[in-house]
């Protein structure tokens, strides 16, 4: 029987207890997820010079935000630990989300996982490629692979999240 990684998050490790996914994850598939080319944050061959602020969530979701459209997906943490990407659930265009909302869910080899909302706002778009091609996500998490986009009705909220420094931190911090 596989055992969840000591720290890391229960939802990434496990799934959803609501879903029944079951244990997938080991300290190996913890180490890969940090590993890798570039920074920990980054994805393979993505380079953070030029790209706008990322902020990230403690459930591994990241936003960045232009023109007030804040544009949402899984930190290259998450897709690492999850595998590789086989389904997403994801909200119509019009829904409302508050701050910590479930939007979605996304079904790898591993488990499956829900998606939170890191602010407050509404959906503007979704990513209608990841039907087609869920890898996206894997491949390129922070640039082709979003999930979705969203009007942010309160701005005030991103100073809640964390900089890509602290979550590297938070990254270590769970590891332990």
């Amino acid at each position: 029987m596989v055992s969840c990684t000591p720290g890391l998050l229960l939802r990434w490790c496990c799934g959803s207890a609501r879903t029944g996914a079951t244990p997938r994850a080991t300290r190996a598939v913890a180490a890969a997820a940090v590993g890798g080319a570039g920074p920990r944050g980054l994805g393979p061959g993505e380079q953070l010079s030029g790209a706008r602020a990322r902020k990230f969530t403690d459930k591994h979701e990241w936003m960045s935000v232009d023109n007030g459209i804040g544009t949402v997906g899984i930190s290259n943490f998450a897709q690492e630990a999850l595998g590789d990407a086989v389904y997403f659930s994801l909200p119509e265009v019009g829904t409302m989300l508050n701050k910590h909302d479930e939007f979605g869910a996304l079904e790898s080899v591993k488990a499956v996982s829900e998606l939170y909302s890191p602010l407050t706002g509404e959906v503007t778009e979704i990513n209608t490629a990841l039907a087609e091609n869920p890898g996206l996500v894997n491949k390129s998490c922070y640039q082709d692979g979003w999930l979705i986009k969203m009007a942010v009705e309160n701005p005030t909220e991103l100073y809640e999240l964390m900089s890509e420094d602290a979550y590297e931190k938070y990254i270590k911090s769970i590891e332990e």
